[in-house]
């Protein structure tokens, strides 16, 4: 037994020396110091010896074992160095990747600038508020329906005497009067950014998304102003080549009342899913109508002015070389997407 040992061991140093990767070093421990393996079938052998040689072949197995459980852990330590990547430490390390800002967040931050360097104030109105500001101090009827629950979101909470029910609100305007309150006497030159809220949801619109709304209030303001402002805002915002129209329309705040509509920048005006016929509505504008001048304190006789409201969603995607065919994709988390800003 003694000499088959001896063999045994021969052979699975042989084995070992010449392994070329961690895996078949592990196999050749498993075939000869596993349970199953070869040097514990001579373990289990020494109960058959005469009693004066059971030392001595123990002795030599445990060697045995030792010798090839450390040349085992030798060999794995070379074959784990060599192939290990070269590292040079000197090299410096790689910067974390740094975020910018929210698409959206871009555009708001354009139209402040933009409307600043005219005279214009930012301000920002509350975006849960009384149905009165909302709608009944913008000369809005109750039967209107734009009041209704199926296109304004209501809280669920006590209405208040005056002030009536409480509503996430569908838009900017309703800065508006709040705006005539605070400032008391004109000149009014604002521009209100802030989130609003309505029941629609497809490629043009979102249950939550961002308007701008503009107020002036002055003496001898005209709709020649209205224009002129419309003007250096889509030149300075949208660039030389897009066209904008103004078509007339009706608002219960503004009187006369304008749509204003640009160029579509997806399809260059010939009619796409985005806009249908080649042009996409920004939003409406108008003169102020007398009654909410009233609403605001503001005497009508004395006072004119505009207002308009856009929203800032889709005036960035009017932009040139924005191609985004559908708005909700602005509030995507595919942060591949949302890089290319």
């Amino acid at each position: 037994m003694k000499n088959d040992i001896q063999s045994i061991k021969s052979e699975a140093v042989a084995q070992i020396l010449e392994a070329k990767n961690i895996s078949e070093l592990e196999d050749i421990r498993i075939s000869y110091l596993g349970k199953s393996g070869k040097i514990a079938s001579f373990t289990k052998n020494i109960k058959n010896l005469p009693p004066e040689e059971k030392k001595q072949v123990g002795v030599i197995i445990n060697e045995t074992k030792n010798t090839l459980l450390k040349l085992i852990a030798e060999r794995k330590n070379a074959l784990s160095t060599s192939t290990r990547e070269w590292f040079d430490p000197t090299v410096p390390g790689r910067k974390p990747p740094v975020g910018h800002l929210h698409i959206v967040t871009q555009a708001i931050k354009q139209i402040s600038e933009i409307f600043e360097n005219i005279g214009f104030v930012r301000v920002r109105y509350p975006e849960v508020e009384w149905d009165w500001f909302a709608f009944e101090a913008l000369n809005m009827p109750q039967d209107h329906p734009a009041r209704d629950d199926w296109e304004t979101f209501i809280v669920d909470q006590k209405p208040n005497d005056k002030l009536g029910r409480v509503v996430l609100t569908p838009h900017t305007s309703s800065g508006e009067v709040r705006e005539m309150f605070r400032v008391k006497t004109p000149p009014i030159r604002m521009i209100n950014i802030s989130k609003c809220y309505r029941r629609q949801s497809d490629v043009s619109h979102v249950p939550m998304f961002h308007q701008f709304e503009g107020l002036v209030i002055d003496k001898n303001i005209s709709i020649a102003n209205l224009k002129g402002t419309l003007d250096y805002f889509v030149k300075n915002f949208f660039g030389e080549d897009r066209k904008i129209r103004l078509r007339p329309y009706n608002f219960c705040f503004t009187e006369p009342s304008f749509e204003v509509d640009i160029s579509c920048a997806v399809c260059g005006g010939r009619g796409c899913k985005l806009c249908k016929e080649g042009w996409l509505e920004l939003g409406g504008a108008g003169m102020t109508h007398p009654n909410v001048l009233k609403n605001g304190g503001l005497d009508p006789k004395k006072y004119t002015g505009f207002a308009f409201g856009w929203g800032v969603e889709r005036a960035f995607m009017m932009k040139n070389d924005i191609n985004i065919p559908d708005i909700r994709i602005l509030y995507s988390t595919d942060l591949n997407y949302l890089k290319q800003f």
